[in-house]
């Protein structure tokens, strides 16, 4: 393998190269990064099943078309790893879930065609908090992921796993879910480049359901350019997904290198409050001076109504959890338990069984905002609020083009360190899920480190269908870090 291509450096652009000039085969690439789970993962925990013969398939026709000199695709030959909670042929899919444990889906997420269309070679499935419920990636049923900066520490979640992979060099980049700060955190506390399209920018096909107003699938890579190349990828219309935009794509590889000059970014003052982590805020206000020096021009605006973001998003999401989650009965698919001898104990022992406390706390809670007497004074006031906090985000976006904000309050946090509190897990997400909430668009970019070296991002958050602008400002934020 060539001396260029680190596995924990490599590139999307580097590896598609290499592999297209015969460098380097994509089988090998493949092989490679297969022998660095073997080595590596352990201690992480990161993927949960690997994919070895469909990759290694598509690693050989790759290596036939590059030999042929046929035309390549976009990933030609690129190692991905898919997070657990999207279908793909051959492998299972957990949801992170005891439910799901032998589940195996006849069919790929619309995501997961597209990236195989488009060249990349599919490592495996990727752990994740079950059901994609949860802020630290400690709720799969199949045992926590840690940090790969720091093993002591969670690598957030619900996507940690997909996080934790691209950051430790076990992928050259992921597919990971965001319902509430999912793709985000865990890009800030792992130190990688983690997007969240508009809500129907990319096709949700496939995906297995938490909340359905809210799900969003997005990449995880180890830069703005890397990641402009795979929601190009990712996006665009799906007859297979109602909820799938027909908005055009943009050429996001090309939008996302033009200069910022002239720009106006947005500095919500909701979001550097009490709370906010002194080196975090430091490192923000860092990134908010190199656009200044960029040629951007910085606007205070507020969003008055984040305070009740919280509170909204895990009434709405809950909710659409209950609704969703209502599905796996032991009838249908899933695990059914052997322990009953009526119907009714059926369903309750292998909801029982399956389930783990999370997901049954969400299920508890998203049944009693959504039942008779309470639905009014719940569910459809929160719906009400998600309005405002909307219209709070139109009303910023028609003064600037793009805001720049904190991701998490805090660094990554050690293993075990809130999972007894859940409130102070759910505070996690305060500066993510109003984003969430809105539908718009936003991206994590690294920004620096903390005095002990944990990973800090900053957020940058642009209106519906703008993700043009959002990664022009991620670019610029990650070319003033590369020159320090």
């Amino acid at each position: 393998m060539p001396e260029a291509l680190n596995l924990e450096t490599l590139s999307i652009t580097a590896a598609r190269t290499a592999v297209a000039a015969g460098s380097i085969t994509a089988a090998s690439l493949a092989e490679r990064h297969y022998d660095r789970i073997a080595a590596v993962d352990p201690s992480i925990n990161s993927y949960l099943a690997l994919s070895r013969e469909r990759a290694l398939t598509q690693a050989t026709k790759i290596d036939a078309d590059a030999k042929a000199g046929n035309p390549l695709g976009p990933l030609a030959g690129v190692p991905i790893g898919i997070k657990d909670v999207l279908t793909m042929r051959g492998a299972p899919a957990t949801a992170g879930s005891l439910i799901l444990k032998n589940y195996h889906p006849p069919y790929d997420a619309t995501v997961v065609a597209k990236l195989e269309a488009a060249g990349a070679v599919l490592l495996g499935k990727l752990n994740c908090d079950e059901f994609a419920m949860g802020s630290s990636n400690e709720n799969s049923a199949y045992g926590p992921v840690h940090n790969p900066r720091a093993l002591d520490r969670v690598p957030g979640g619900s996507s940690g796993g997909s996080a934790a992979a691209v950051a430790a060099g076990l992928c050259v980049a992921s597919l990971g879910t965001d319902t509430g700060g999912s793709i985000r955190q865990p890009a800030a506390f792992c130190g990688v480049v983690g997007v969240l399209p508009t809500y129907g920018r990319v096709s949700r096909y496939g995906l297995i359901a938490f909340a359905s107003s809210l799900d969003r699938v997005g990449p995880f890579t180890r830069s703005v350019a890397d990641a402009a190349t795979l929601l190009e990828v990712l996006a665009g219309p799906d007859t297979l997904d109602a909820t799938a935009s027909s908005q055009p794509v943009a050429t996001y590889t090309t939008e996302a290198a033009k200069p910022v000059a002239g720009l106006r970014i947005g500095v919500p003052e909701e979001y550097f409050g009490e709370g906010l982590n002194p080196e975090i805020r430091a490192a923000i206000e860092k990134s908010l001076d190199d656009l200044r020096a960029a040629g951007c021009s910085l606007h205070k605006v507020s969003l008055p109504h984040t305070k009740y973001a919280v509170p909204t998003y895990y009434v709405i999401a809950t909710a659409e959890a209950s609704s969703n989650l209502s599905r796996f009965d032991g009838v249908r698919f899933g695990h059914r338990s052997a322990e009953s001898t009526t119907l009714s104990a059926m369903y309750r022992k292998s909801r029982d069984e399956g389930f783990g406390a999370e997901v049954k706390r969400r299920i508890l809670l998203g049944t009693y905002v959504l039942s008779a007497g309470y639905y009014d004074a719940y569910y459809r006031k929160a719906q009400q609020v998600r309005t405002l906090l909307t219209r709070d985000f139109l009303t910023a976006f028609a003064q600037v083009d793009a805001l720049v904000c904190p991701v998490t309050p805090t660094p990554a946090f050690k293993l075990g360190e809130k999972s007894g509190d859940p409130l102070q897990m759910y505070l996690e997400d305060i500066y993510s899920v109003a984003a969430s909430l809105a539908g718009i668009c936003g991206i994590s970019v690294p920004c620096g480190t903390t005095q002990t070296g944990l990973p800090i991002g900053v957020q940058v958050l642009a209106k519906h269908f703008d993700e043009a602008t959002m990664l022009r400002v991620a670019t610029a934020i990650e070319s003033a870090q590369a020159s320090v």
